[in-house]
């Protein structure tokens, strides 16, 4: 059954034809008997009428526009050569539902106009005996029915249609907007990802260059040490290579949830974790708070973090020997304030926004995408008198 209702289906003219043919022998059934009955003869232009109509229902769905054109023409034609209702004329019904369906619009209007004015035509030449006009007219409106159903119908099922195909186009357009969306979010991982693991790599690999040189230097004249300075170092990889096995954790699917090993983000309160550990590398950093601190965005603590820890790192590399900083961290009402200093020579400011001297890492630019990731300002620059200078303003959003 439904192998023959996809064929039916695949070729809808061979079913209309089918139907055509049905009613033109019902029609010439009809004919023979109604000619018998009367004793008459029907008019000589039955027989085409006939034909016509059922031409219309043959080839509806192809040439809806062209079938309603020809079955109004068969109806006048009809009226003029006296040829009474007929079943042939359930053709018009049929044409004016298919055309309210499926035709142009004009079409459709012609279909209601047509419809609701065939049977009062009807009635005017071919009035019923033995009525009176309210009579004729109760006939009219009770045979006008069937067309305005018809067109209805029709038209209801072309409204259906329309909306049916409105959410199809829905679904898709928002079937697309997900995949660009997600397309767009994974871009944005992707860079987090490279950020953070830009901020691990340069700060902890800086620190533990700066230890095996040191321990290097003094190994012979103060094992000490150079024993603290190896012990530095350990600690400090075993740091580089927790922070990076959660970050490439969350490439590989669903493996943190397995393992539930999910080390948090860094916050403002392991601020003095990172500026001890660069003390301990041989950094001298002044470290101040002001302001009263409190419970911050995640998203702001980390970029506060991460300041802090590309600054400090920038300084390590480029600051030159003897080289002290000082860090500043004041909460206001409306937003966390970051002040990065350095007294050495410092970098030039434009190799700073290439990415670094080394052209390996991300500088300021790096920077910048953090704090506008979280609607904050940065400003940096050298300092008169030498050294450089970098200056965040993070804004504290209440949340809704």
């Amino acid at each position: 059954m439904q192998r023959l209702y996809d064929f039916l289906r695949r070729h809808p003219t061979w079913v209309d034809s089918f139907w055509a043919v049905f009613l033109l022998g019902i029609s010439a059934v009809a004919g023979t008997v109604s000619q018998e009955a009367k004793r008459a003869d029907l008019p000589d232009a039955w027989l085409p009428i006939t034909f016509l109509l059922c031409l219309v229902i043959a080839l509806r769905r192809r040439l809806p526009e062209q079938m309603l054109v020809l079955a109004a023409v068969t109806g006048l034609a009809q009226l003029i050569t006296d040829v009474q209702t007929i079943p042939a004329d359930f053709a018009m019904l049929v044409i004016i539902y298919t055309v309210a369906a499926n035709g142009a619009r004009w079409a459709s209007r012609f279909a209601l106009v047509g419809g609701l004015s065939a049977a009062t035509l009807a009635q005017m030449r071919w009035p019923a005996a033995n009525t009176g006009p309210l009579g004729e007219v109760a006939i009219s409106v009770v045979m006008t029915v069937p067309f305005a159903l018809a067109w209805v119908l029709g038209d209801s099922l072309r409204t259906r249609r329309a909306y049916f195909a409105q959410l199809e186009e829905r679904a898709a357009r928002l079937e697309k907007e997900r995949e660009a969306q997600s397309k767009v979010a994974v871009a944005a991982e992707r860079a987090r990802i490279a950020r953070e693991l830009h901020d691990v790599v340069a700060h902890n690999v800086s620190v533990m260059v700066v230890q095996a040189d040191g321990a290097a230097y003094v190994l012979d004249a103060a094992p000490d040490q150079a024993k603290k300075a190896l012990e530095t170092i350990s600690s400090t990889g075993r740091q580089a290579l927790a922070e990076m096995r959660r970050l490439l954790g969350v490439l590989r699917t669903g493996e943190h949830q397995e393992s539930g090993e999910y080390v948090p983000q860094p916050d403002v309160e392991q601020l003095d974790e990172l500026i001890e550990q660069c003390r301990t590398s041989g950094l001298p950093v002044d470290f101040k708070v002001e302001g009263t601190p409190r419970p911050l965005p995640s998203g702001v603590e980390l970029t506060a973090y991460r300041i802090v820890q590309e600054a400090l790192t920038n300084t390590r590399k480029h600051g030159g020997p003897n080289t002290g900083a000082s860090v500043r961290l004041v909460y206001f009402d409306d937003g966390l304030g970051l002040l990065v200093e350095d007294d050495g020579k410092g970098a030039p400011h434009e190799l700073y926004e290439e990415g670094g001297l080394d052209g390996q890492g991300h500088g300021l630019i790096g920077m910048r995408e953090r704090v506008g990731m979280v609607g904050g300002t940065l400003d940096a620059g050298p300092r008169p008198g030498g050294g450089f200078r970098i200056s965040a303003l993070l804004p504290l959003k209440p949340a809704h």
